[in-house]
């Protein structure tokens, strides 16, 4: 496998990556089927804001209130006790900007908010109650310096059952704890059930070939991990699925906001569509509670960040919606070191760095092996092609004699393609990490790259990795006889810099980094081959 013909794998290894990818954008599962357990729906437990536009059109706004920590500020509507705005405050909205991200927001371009409540037979959340209109005193609520807790209650009052809608916020973390407090003071036993909602505006795919998005729902179940179920997919058909623990999510570039119900319990999750919207939620077990009783109901919600660590601790599974595609086996562990070393040399750009002289240290002992089998490869091509002036058209004799001199000559003709092969993986692992790390979201390098996730704005570093893709070549010559070959190869320095023009700079720089370690080990290893009488350079 010489130089010429690796390059050309490439390409081709490329090309089909970037079709697959936008593919799986738009074809990314086969059509769903109607339930992955059949599940019994009840019209009098259906939640008020995944009914009619009608029933909807009926509900005055509420009072918005403001509970911030640390990391956001999230804006509640007290009528019904949703979440209808989170700003996040370690995040930009653009590079630079000083308007912070918002992720759940409810304006006239998109909606996307966190619904949540209690149907069923005394539920105050149904399509014939309406919502219940909460009573809080204030309108603003911050955790306070050296606090880890900030606990703010609504209060709703019906029937002679107090119901108390409690957020718990904490410090460092992007979950909100959303638990019921049901004191029922009745003469009578009263039967509740939960459930919690994302609604989001119904979009298409986003992103480019190079570098798609995903914005559309994902779930977790006890015999599904995670899978994703888009817009489309709701449309065709609604999801209804009986499991124990489980979690609903919708997923974004970088962000995610997820409801997770209470773990021990069996929920229900669910799909459906209505007037543009997606709805993607749970519904919790019918809970009885005797006159007399106080229950508490527990769920969480987690809207920001993708942050491994984090989700992780939040609910089995819920970090898998850092989707890292076929590749998360490597994409995990590169990203770790990834961190490590940022957190040595504190420059995202200097740790992608880092990882390719790790990556390529370990691989050395392949390349050495590539560009030794190359070597010799060339010391028999005189002799190979006295094998083809001599056998003519007889393929089989031809074949049998070159196997033959191969073992004789100790030659692998395979022996360059294991690099390039297990190069390629670890390619498409950094390109998801890239494209699903929030990390690296704004991550200055220098200079002009100040955003490592995005393509380089001046096209310096493709062209900088054209050059050395360039340079490799000449500096492995190697004779072919064929001229279209020669002038696909030729050009192939130019084919593989246009598209990398929209790859993110950081993997532009790791390629870039990896061609230049590439050449410095190829003349290190061919002084030694020289040394050895292996190499002969052909010009």
């Amino acid at each position: 496998m010489n130089s010429r013909r690796t390059l050309l794998t490439l390409a081709l290894l490329l090309v089909s990556m970037l079709i697959y990818q936008q593919w799986q954008m738009d074809y990314h599962m086969p059509k769903p089927v109607a339930t992955e357990q059949s599940a019994t729906q009840q019209s009098d437990m259906t939640p008020i804001s995944a009914s009619s536009a009608t029933t909807e059109s009926k509900q005055a706004q509420g009072r918005l209130i403001t509970l911030k920590n640390d990391v956001f500020s999230l804006k509640i509507d007290t009528l019904g006790g949703d979440v209808v705005q989170s700003d996040l405050l370690h995040y930009a909205a653009e590079l630079n900007s000083v308007e912070r991200f918002m992720l759940l927001q409810n304006t006239a371009d998109k909606v996307y908010v966190a619904e949540s409540g209690l149907v069923g037979k005394n539920g105050i959340d149904t399509t014939t109650t309406g919502r219940a209109a909460y009573h809080v005193d204030g309108d603003e609520f911050t955790l306070a310096d050296g606090q880890d807790e900030l606990r703010v209650p609504l209060t709703f009052e019906k029937d002679g059952v107090t119901y108390r809608k409690i957020f718990v916020l904490k410090r460092g973390v992007y979950s909100i704890d959303v638990n019921y407090e049901i004191q029922n003071q009745s003469a009578d036993a009263i039967e509740v059930q939960p459930y919690g909602q994302l609604k989001h505006t119904i979009i298409g795919s986003s992103g480019s070939m190079a570098m798609p998005t995903y914005t559309g729902g994902a779930y977790s179940s006890s015999e599904t991990n995670y899978k994703k179920y888009s817009f489309d997919d709701m449309k065709d058909a609604d999801l209804s699925i009986n499991t124990k623990a489980g979690w609903v999510a919708i997923l974004q570039h970088y962000f995610v906001s997820a409801w997770i119900p209470n773990q021990d319990a069996t929920n229900q999750l669910y799909t459906n569509t209505a007037n543009g919207k997606g709805f993607v939620g749970y519904r919790g077990p019918v809970i009885t509670i005797p006159a007399g009783v106080t229950e508490t109901v527990k769920s969480t919600l987690w809207t920001g960040p993708k942050l491994q660590k984090q989700m992780a601790a939040v609910a089995n599974h819920l970090d898998l919606t850092i989707d890292y595609g076929w590749a998360w086996f490597i994409a995990k562990p590169l990203f770790l070191l990834l961190e490590l070393i940022q957190s040595i040399v504190k420059n995202w750009g200097l740790a992608i760095i880092g990882v390719t002289l790790v990556v390529k240290a370990i691989l050395y002992p392949l390349t050495k092996a590539q560009y030794t089998s190359m070597a010799k490869m060339r010391m028999l091509q005189p002799k190979l092609q006295e094998m083809r002036e001599r056998f003519g058209d007889d393929r089989q004799r031809m074949t049998q004699e070159m196997m033959d001199l191969y073992k004789k000559e100790k030659v692998n003709p395979l022996g360059g393609c294991l690099p390039i092969l297990l190069q390629m993986p670890i390619f498409i692992a950094l390109y998801w990490t890239f494209m699903e790390a929030v990390e690296l979201r704004h991550a200055p390098f220098f200079g002009w790259i100040q955003d490592l996730s995005a393509q380089d704005p001046y096209y310096i570093l493709p062209i900088l990795m054209g050059g050395s893709m360039f340079l490799l070549q000449k500096m492995s010559p190697t004779a072919v006889a064929d001229p279209m070959q020669q002038k696909v190869v030729t050009f192939m320095p130019l084919i593989f810099m246009v598209f990398f023009l929209w790859f993110p700079a950081g993997l532009v720089l790791y390629w870039l980094v990896s061609n230049l370690i590439t050449i410095a080990q190829q003349q290190l290893i061919y002084r030694g081959l020289e040394k050895k009488g292996l190499h002969s350079r052909h010009k």
